[in-house]
């Protein structure tokens, strides 16, 4: 992050924090329509926007100041959804509270999917937009389950802050180092919501010691809660020195007190704690606290908020979403402490001058750069959430897709609130905004045309899990297919694949809800039933000595009879050869006329499609053919076609053929209490380890394990190690299986035979 930029960012700015808090810490969001006002003025007010030139400061300054992009993330249940619901309630976009599991059935805003509704889990990140204090906020609502995990990825990619969802009673889990790791990787600066204090069990110094030694954060409180549990009543700003009280039936009036005379003592200690912790980061602040200078809440809070730009303190809020407390000071803490779009470096990759790397000025006066980061199927064609990182984009103008090359006019724009949809005719840099119509991937960069920038990829993870599926009735192949066609759109972690050996429809994700989620909405999206089953591991077979051939190919039948007798041999190609099937002739004179030797190889490799063994490919192999006859009348390329099949199912057996399985390279990555139980669980399935190195508190084991021995690896990895394992695999090589797995492997195939 550049440094000029958090020192230039005016002292204005910090003046009206302070004073807008002092005045009403929490006071309620202005309506509507006034938000509207604030959000666009500048666009429709020329003269205004003269005026503020005249000062030396550009159009859209108080504007990007006034704007934030933030995700909500978490592990599974930490109250994601129900923390932005509040949020949503108490900045007027919503006008009465539901429950994610709600009795009403209605569903908490932002779970838009009957799916998500049903399970209580959120699927798909959901964005959304509201004004505070006039701010504009736009809010990513992101899934916590690690098989969506493509989903925080997206959202983390794009926005500028993001608040970490801890729960009071479960602390620090697995999803919640994942989350915080990909908010590590993309640089993004971070508040901590310690939620749930109503809870019983509820101990936030317990989490917030687990995030210093588990996530290695350099956090400390910036609130005290008055009471725990059912005592839970109110919080005690550490900044500002002021006790608030949420009252009201839905805690939307915010009163301030005087800090409670019993619990002095221990605000005192947190507060020092507090800027001892930021002065540790912060020059400015530490010069104050060494030479003993009372610290105003004005410095306090313009020193946290530097050290959070700059990605070097964590501040942690408290409070309880559920029983609607602290959801409004976190709003002034987002608005306080997090960066504006002007503040965060971004990057893009010069394509005309070999990917160098260009910082982007995020200003609306420079060329369109805007980031394609999530694509929905909506009622109306293909929505395209587009994250704008400099310029501005207007309806019914012309963007070109850098990915692709194609000019695109935007034929609507809209703001999304979850699934409604409001048109809007211009959005500038730092807004996330929805596109109809525009056919893209995910992951493409839009210019104006006059720059081929395009902006990082995302870091998308590999499949680790695949299904063979395929609908249960003929006629519905149509709807079946364009499912799975919108589903790849959508999602980069979900692949689809057809198996060439047995016609199946293969699809892979990370993980088996992942993928079970996609059958549940082929079903309910597209009104069609599918079946599913343990895809086929794609077995190979191979020679493991020389075999020698001589066949003739005789039949008269009246008319013209088929003649033709091949000799040779077959051998297995010496290690590490390019290809996999080699064909050579070294007959010497013309005992088979040249014109028919093309059909001599096309045979031989019709016929190693399919090994005697399990019906798989044969690969490594080589033919040599040494000698053979023709006959003048009866020879044809048919005839010696088949002498060549019959050649090689001849002298196969006595070439002793093994079968190869796919063996991958496994990395698990788990805390090293687990790694002897997770050791173990791959010896057992015939993996044999080969590195095993310490990366801080968890042990990294690499190991080659057989795919046919990789199924269901994601769920007992979890219940092994308390969900906190994860794992990635890619293909090595095919390497021959043991003599019991063959032996068992023919069996099957012998016994599945008939019955085909």
């Amino acid at each position: 992050m550049a440094g000029f930029r958090r020192s230039s960012t005016p002292r204005l700015l910090f003046s009206f924090y302070a004073s807008s808090l002092s005045r009403s810490t929490l006071s309620s969001s202005p309506s509507p329509a006034t938000a509207l006002l604030l959000g666009n003025f500048h666009l429709r007010h020329s003269s205004s926007a003269a005026r503020v030139k005249e000062d030396k400061e550009p159009w859209w300054k108080e504007s990007m100041e006034k704007l934030r992009n933030i995700g909500i993330s978490a592990h599974i249940d930490s109250g994601k959804t129900t923390l932005t619901e509040r949020v949503l309630y108490y900045t007027g976009r919503i006008h009465e509270i539901h429950e994610v599991r709600g009795k009403d059935g209605v569903g908490a805003k932002m779970d838009s999917m009957d799916l998500e509704r049903e399970k209580g889990i959120t699927i798909q990140s959901a964005a959304t937009y509201c004004t505070w204090n006039g701010y504009q906020v736009n809010i990513i609502d992101t899934p916590g389950h690690v098989d969506f995990t493509i989903e925080v990825e997206r959202a983390l990619r794009v926005l500028d802050g993001a608040i970490l969802v801890l729960c009071s009673v479960g602390g620090v889990q697995s999803q919640s180092i994942t989350v915080d790791r990909q908010m590590r990787r993309y640089e993004v600066p971070r508040l901590a919501f310690i939620n749930k204090l109503d809870r019983m069990g509820a101990d936030p110094w317990k989490v917030l010691n687990q995030a210093r030694s588990k996530l290695r954060h350099h956090s400390a409180a910036v609130q005290v809660p008055i009471g725990l549990e059912e005592e839970f009543k109110g919080l005690i700003d550490l900044v500002q020195l002021k006790a608030l009280y949420f009252q009201g039936s839905n805690g939307e009036k915010v009163t301030t007190e005087e800090v409670p005379a019993d619990m002095e003592a221990l605000v005192t200690e947190k507060r020092r704690e507090l800027i001892e912790m930021v002065s540790e980061v912060d020059d400015k602040l530490a010069e104050a606290f060494l030479s003993d200078e009372p610290i105003s809440p004005a410095d306090l809070e313009a020193a946290v908020r530097r050290a959070t730009v700059a990605r070097k303190f964590i501040p942690v809020f408290m409070g309880s979403a559920f029983k609607n407390k602290g959801v409004q000071p976190l709003l002034n803490g987002v608005l306080s402490y997090l960066p504006c779009p002007i503040e965060v470096s971004n990057y893009a990759l010069d394509q005309t001058k070999n990917e160098e790397k260009i910082m982007l000025n995020g200003t609306p006066d420079g060329r369109l750069v805007a980031l394609a980061f999530k694509l929905e199927e909506g009622r109306f064609g293909q929505l395209t959430y587009l994250r704008i990182y400099e310029g501005v984009i207007k309806k019914g103008e012309f963007i070109v897709n850098v990915n692709t090359g194609k000019k695109i006019k935007v034929p609507r724009l809209v703001r999304m609130h979850s699934d409604e949809m409001e048109d809007i005719q211009e959005a500038h840099a730092g807004q996330i905004v929805a596109v109809f119509g525009v056919d893209c991937a995910s992951g493409d960069t839009f210019t104006d045309g006059s720059v081929k920038y395009t902006m990082t990829s995302m870091n998308v993870p590999e499949p680790v899990m695949s299904l063979a599926i395929q609908p249960v009735s003929k006629d519905s192949g149509g709807q079946f297919s364009k499912a799975l066609n919108r589903f790849q759109k959508e999602d980069p972690t979900f692949r689809v694949g057809l198996d060439p050996e047995s016609g199946q429809t293969i699809i892979s994700g990370m993980g088996e809800l992942h993928l079970d989620i996609y059958v549940e909405r082929i079903k309910r999206e597209y009104k069609v039933d599918a079946t599913v089953g343990k895809p086929r591991v794609n077995f190979r077979e191979t020679v493991t000595q020389r075999a020698e051939f001589d066949y003739l190919h005789k039949k008269q039948t009246g008319g013209q009879g088929q003649y033709g007798r091949v000799c040779g041999y077959i051998e297995p190609l010496p290690q590490g050869s390019p290809s996999k099937f080699e064909f050579e002739n070294i007959i010497v004179g013309q005992a088979i006329p040249s014109n028919f030797i093309p059909a001599i190889e096309k045979g031989f490799r019709e016929a190693a499609n399919s090994g005697s063994l399990i019906g798989h490919p044969v690969e490594n192999l080589r033919v040599v053919l040494t000698d053979g006859a023709a006959h003048a009348v009866d020879s044809s390329e048919l005839a010696f076609k088949l002498a060549s099949i019959y050649a090689f199912r001849q002298c196969y057996a006595a070439a002793r053929p093994v079968i190869l399985e796919p063996v991958m390279l496994v990395e698990v990555k788990v805390p090293t209490e687990f790694q002897g139980t997770v050791g173990g669980d791959i010896n057992k399935r015939k993996g044999v380890i080969v590195g095993n190195d310490q990366d801080g508190d968890d042990s990294i084991i690499t190991a080659n394990v057989p795919l046919n021995n990789m199924f269901g690896y994601s769920t007992s990895l979890r219940s092994m190690t308390q969900g906190k394992g994860e794992f990635t695999m890619e293909y090595k090589e095919h390497l021959p299986v043991s003599n019991d797995v063959q032996m068992q492997l023919v069996s099957n195939y012998k016994g599945s035979k008939p019955a085909e």
